[in-house]
């Protein structure tokens, strides 16, 4: 019973934060670092990825290459959440927090997702 509450909540966390990538596309585009090329793309991909890997979720078969794929994914983010660190946590017109909002969902929300698709890979 846990197990698949575990389960289905990260299916519905990933789902949500996937389709949001579709919705609010600019609120992506200034998180991703300048030196990446194709923000449009990423958003894009990434998007997709967190979808896919939310419906993947769902099924026994693939439950955990969507696990491991949500970890992957989680990785790859790194590099944005220390972007909006060394920005200062604000981009104009649009997401500001506290800078220590920043290093919390960095060094620990961040590792808390990667610890919920670990727990629920098999």
């Amino acid at each position: 019973m846990k197990s698949n509450l575990l389960r289905y909540g990260l299916a519905f966390f990933m789902f949500v934060a996937g389709m949001n990538h579709f919705i609010h596309p600019l609120f992506y585009y200034p998180l991703i670092p300048d030196y990446l090329k194709y923000p449009e793309l990423i958003n894009f991909g990434a998007g997709a990825l967190e979808v896919i890997s939310a419906l993947m979720l769902l099924s026994a078969t693939f439950r955990t290459y969507a696990a491991y794929g949500i970890i992957v994914l989680l990785v790859l983010f790194v590099p944005s959440h220390m972007y909006f660190i060394q920005i200062g946590a604000c981009i104009p017109d649009g997401l500001c927090t506290p800078q220590w909002v920043a290093w919390i969902r960095l060094f620990l929300i961040h590792p808390l997702l990667i610890y919920w698709a670990w727990s629920i890979r098999k």
